[in-house]
């Protein structure tokens, strides 16, 4: 029987579901039991907005060895930075560390858009402002992370075509010093 892989780093996993879920979570209640929309607003931005630095900033880095951030160069383009793990250490990730954060990042969006529907549906269209605000922080989150992990596969591509150039090239240079 083959023993099932445990989370190697479960408080970060913890905190990063907690922080996706307490800001749908106070959306929802707060519709329910709180009738005023700038306490809902506040919030429920502010636990969207801790969110997103959370992913963004820890758990990315812990669960799955990535990290990013965008600046603005002297041109005054913005520019994606990105960092990764080695090959070695990626390939060492926990693959339910890596499972968790790539699912939560990915569906807490589906969430918002949801409860998007439910407010137009309800004809409560000033609320489509929060949902909007934290949709658009899980976008930027899910665009940082897949642009970095595309950056990290290109990375690790890149290094192994080098390796198998240079022993191809110290190959034939022996091959050519034996002739």
């Amino acid at each position: 029987m083959a023993e099932e892989e445990n989370y190697s780093n479960p408080l970060t996993a913890l905190f990063h579901v907690l922080f996706k879920g307490s800001a749908i979570a106070f959306y929802i209640l707060c519709s329910l039991f709180i009738n005023s929309f700038i306490i809902q607003f506040v919030v429920t931005v502010f636990l969207a907005a801790l969110d997103f630095w959370v992913v963004k900033n820890v758990s990315g880095r812990i669960l799955v060895g990535l990290r990013w951030w965008n600046e603005i160069n002297d041109q005054g383009e913005s520019v994606w930075r990105f960092e990764s793990l080695d090959q070695e250490s990626l390939e060492r990730m926990n693959k339910k560390d890596s499972w968790l954060f790539w699912w939560t990042l990915y569906l807490t969006p589906v969430a918002w858009l949801a409860l998007g529907i439910v407010a137009v549906i309800k004809f409560n269209f000033d609320y489509l402002l929060i949902v909007a605000l934290c949709l658009s922080l899980s976008a930027a989150n899910i665009i940082g992370f897949t642009k970095c992990r595309r950056d990290a596969k290109k990375q690790i591509q890149s290094l192994a075509s080098q390796v198998v150039t240079a022993h191809v090239a110290s190959r034939l240079e022996s091959a050519l010093n034996f002739v």
